[in-house]
Order: structure tokens, then C-alpha cells, then sequence
């Protein structure tokens, strides 16, 4: 199954150094997801070949610009191009006003329906749940109420051996049963193994999207054995002083983060403006934990 998350923006605050504001882009088996929508990510979607209509799911983190300063522009592109499936949002309950104020103001009446439902800061709970993942929120503690998110898979049934089973002429209503472990009896009373006949189902994966915050601990066991963590990194450490002032991580928080947690893979991303080079944040954070990596944008990243 495919799971899979594209960097468009990885700038904090404002655009610069040909960096965006915050937005990805999660394939989760060919369902397409974004996180955070700030400005410029219609532009990144199009240089990147991210098309509209296949995103049914937004997922805005907090109400700092940087994070959603393009979803109203997004939502207008869709209006004009002709979308009438509905949207999906899930996002800080005051966005709805925002939303409601600007095509108020605008004259604008979306042809779409767009479902919206309010994240709230207080309490982690599943906001979304598919046949083949969820999503849950992760309170975060930044300066406004805000939410990171995880995105894990289902555990899948066993996978059926082809070959086997037609040899076997196991009739195809009972390979459900198979894929379940229950062994097949035959005519003559003849048992065949359920794990004989088939094989075990992939891994399931999780990404966890830990946008703004103090790296203060409040969070860390929502992130226990993560595959992918993407987490801010706004300053190198020599400005923890500053991180902490404005609520945000350093990099070499982010990578002890992921080491104490046992994540896989770390990458950091929503780099401060003071950094034209992104290679000190990197060699800062793989001093702690080696599988870190730049989210550049138009990179993808397996989970």
C-alpha cells in the first residue's frame, strides 16, 4: 500500500529563500491528503503536479497565518473550477468564521459542500477514521490552541495465495475466512492450514505532523514508535532561548525527540528566515539522530 508525504512549503512566518509556508501533501493508498495550507500552495501544486480534485481531506493545524493564509484561495480555485464533491476540513473551530466572513464579503457561494469539523486543543481524539487508516490529533502547546496529527494504518487481513487456493479449487466465497486464519476443510476431510495458504499482511505505518510548539514533553508519548515523524525545527539550539520564546523546537530537540521516542525516520521542516542554509539544521540534528532529513520541498518521503 502506498503511504507516502510530498514537502510543498517549509518555511516558518513568511515565504523567502524560495521556501513556502507550511503545506504536504499524504497518499495514503491513492487517497490524497494535505496538512496545513499556507500561502503560495496552489503555486507549489501545480509545480509539483498535485491536481485539486483529488483532495478530499484538509487538515489545518493552528490559525497562524503561515498555516493557512492559502485555503481560502484554494477553496476559490476549486468554486471556479467546477468542484461538487464535498470538502472536508478539519481545523480550529474559528476558521469557520473566517471562512464564512471572506465569501460573505467576496460574494461568493461555493458550489461544493464543505464539510467542516472543528479540531479541538484540549484533548486528543480520532478525527477521521477509513477503511484503511485514521487520524487522530496530538495536543501541541504553542502560543494559540493547536494540533498536530497522526495518520496510522489498519492492520489488513492476510493476502491469499493464489496459485495455491486455484489449485485447491477453494471456493472463492470462503477465502474471506482464509484471509481470517480459518483453515479449510475439503471433501474428503482434508485440513489445509489457513497460514499455509496464505501470507502476512503488511506492516501497518504511521506519520505523525507535529507543526508549532514547545518541545516540552506534554506530547511525546503520542509519537511512541512512529514510523515518520515530521517535526518543527524552526532554530538551530544556539536560539533555544528564542524557541522557547515563541513556542516553537530546535533542531536538536526534535532529533532527541525522535530518538527517545524510537521513530524510524525524522524529518524536519518550518525553518526560520534567519537560515539561508539549511545544512547546519541537519548536521545539528544528526549528531542526536542520524535518519534525519531537510523537508525540501517537491520531496517525497516514504513513511
Amino acid at each position: 500500500m502506498k503511504f507516502e508525504v510530498t514537502i510543498l512549503g517549509s518555511s516558518s512566518a513568511t515565504p523567502i529563500f524560495h521556501r513556502n509556508p507550511t503545506s504536504q501533501i499524504l497518499n495514503i493508498n491513492e487517497k490524497i491528503l494535505m496538512i496545513d495550507c499556507g500561502e503560495g500552495t496552489q503555486q507549489q501544486m501545480l509545480r509539483y503536479g498535485i491536481k485539486y480534485h483529488k483532495i478530499d481531506h484538509i487538515f489545518i493545524s493552528h490559525l497562524h497565518g503561515d498555516h493557512f493564509f492559502g485555503l481560502i484561495g484554494l477553496i476559490s480555485s476549486m468554486h471556479l473550477n467546477g468542484r461538487t464533491k464535498p470538502l472536508y476540513l478539519f481545523a480550529p473551530p474559528e476558521l469557520q468564521e473566517i471562512l464564512d466572513i471572506q465569501f460573505k464579503y467576496s460574494g461568493t457561494i461555493i458550489k461544493f459542500p464543505i464539510e467542516f469539523h472543528a479540531t479541538q486543543a484540549q484533548k486528543s481524539e480520532v478525527i477521521l477514521e477509513t477503511n484503511d487508516f485514521f487520524v487522530e490529533t496530538i495536543i501541541l502547546n504553542h502560543r494559540i490552541p493547536c494540533t498536530g496529527f497522526i495518520f496510522k494504518q489498519k492492520i489488513k487481513l492476510r493476502k491469499v495465495i493464489k496459485e495455491k487456493v486455484n489449485q485447491l479449487e477453494i471456493p472463492s466465497q470462503f477465502l474471506p475466512l482464509l484471509k481470517r486464519g480459518i483453515d479449510f476443510i475439503d471433501k474428503d476431510g482434508n485440513i489445509h492450514k489457513a497460514e499455509d495458504l496464505t501470507t502476512d499482511p503488511d506492516v501497518p505505518r504511521s506519520y505523525a505532523y507535529c507543526s508549532d510548539t514547545l518541545a516540552d514533553g506534554s506530547y511525546f508519548r503520542y509519537l511512541q514508535d512512529v514510523d515518520t515523524l515530521y517535526h518543527e525545527s524552526t532554530f538551530m539550539h544556539d536560539m533555544q532561548d528564542r524557541a522557547k520564546e515563541t513556542f516553537h523546537t530546535t533542531s536538536l530537540e526534535a532529533a532527541q525527540i525522535a530518538r527517545e521516542m524510537n521513530i524510524s525516520k525524522l524529518l524536519i521542516g518550518h525553518f526560520s528566515a534567519r537560515y539561508r542554509d539549511l545544512t547546519p539544521l541537519l548536521l545539528e540534528a544528526r549528531t542526536v539522530f542520524p535518519e534525519t532529513y531537510l523537508a525540501n520541498e517537491g520531496e517525497t518521503f516514504m513513511v
